[in-house]
């Protein structure tokens, strides 16, 4: 696959899901470098960036928005873990995938074929629910579950952006941890209420990444217009147990409730207890082998610079 060098110049970037987590965060950082930033949003707002209307189920996107860009991150999709999963929730979470890459590439193909790049977030959910301690990379093969075939179709509607002869990358994101909110204040939240304890058997693994780091490949893999599938986590993965012992430590708390019992998280919540029961050993080496240098190698330096 290709990669050509962006030219220096500064880009106008459309991104969706700019209000969310990593959204206000790579928002901030392209700005930073000197790219107009604007967004795609249900609900537009008055805030730091132009924002733009589009509406997924009723196909609506704002012209401007489309025509105005010279790439487009697309960010948006229904939380995973937001929500109990039933059928309805579950069709959700695909259907916000798949429907709004369509729409995106149907409007970009009617109103603006010269867009340079279409960078879209994407998950290690690719690899299935549990891949033990056997390390994954971007050659290993699917794997099985809900999420694993939603991701499958989510970057084939991505490569579809081929068809109208725009490059594209996808990013397979790991457990973003952030200062703001996300996994790491849902993680921490019961140790410093004492009640924190490894889950299920402990030895599943947990390929996470600094929120810098993410923000930084994206930016990354825009400026080179990276066409690989590329996974988004650092380099030392840690298991269930090494990490609640690492944060405990961190905050200065005592672990001394056992682990808590798959049946007992099924029991909580249902079958996304998959997620968490189950784990990934996401290899990023490939990122590394472009060129890309990691903040925060380490669980130790990423809690040392979040949690301060």
């Amino acid at each position: 696959m290709s990669e050509t060098k962006l030219n220096d110049r500064s880009k106008t970037i459309l991104i969706t899901g700019g209000s969310g987590l990593v959204g206000k965060a790579l928002s901030q950082l392209l700005s930073q470098q000197g790219h107009t930033v604007t967004h795609l949003s249900r609900r537009p707002a008055n805030g730091s960036f132009k924002t733009f209307h589009w509406d997924i189920k009723s196909g609506e996107v704002a012209s401007e928005a489309i025509i105005s860009a010279n790439a487009i991150i697309h960010l948006a999709g229904a939380g995973v873990a937001n929500k109990r999963w039933n059928y309805q929730r579950k069709k959700e979470i695909y259907d916000s995938r798949i429907d709004s890459t369509r729409l995106l590439r149907n409007k970009v193909k009617e109103l603006n074929p010269n867009i340079e790049y279409f960078l879209s977030a994407s998950a290690i959910g690719y690899y299935g629910w549990n891949t033990a301690a056997e390390a994954v990379d971007e050659d290993s093969p699917k794997g099985e579950g809900f999420l694993a075939d939603v991701v499958e179709d989510w970057e084939k509607e991505v490569s579809k952006f081929d068809e109208i002869g725009i490059k594209n990358g996808k990013l397979r994101i790991g457990i973003v941890l952030s200062d703001k909110g996300g996994a790491l204040s849902a993680l921490a939240k019961p140790i410093k209420l004492l009640v924190g304890a490894s889950l299920g058997s402990g030895n599943q693994y947990m390929s996470w990444i600094h929120i810098a780091d993410l923000c930084r490949i994206f930016s990354f893999m825009l400026e080179k217009q990276i066409t690989s599938v590329v996974n988004a986590a650092a380099p030392h993965p840690e298991t269930n147990s090494a990490f609640t012992k690492k944060l405990a430590s961190h905050l200065k708390k005592p672990l001394w409730l056992p682990n808590v019992p798959e049946f007992a998280l099924r029991l909580l919540v249902g079958e996304m207890a998959d997620m968490i029961i189950g784990g990934n050993k996401v290899s990023g080496r490939l990122i590394e082998e472009k060129g890309y240098q990691f903040r925060f190698n380490t669980l130790e330096e990423a809690l040392e610079d979040l949690l301060i």
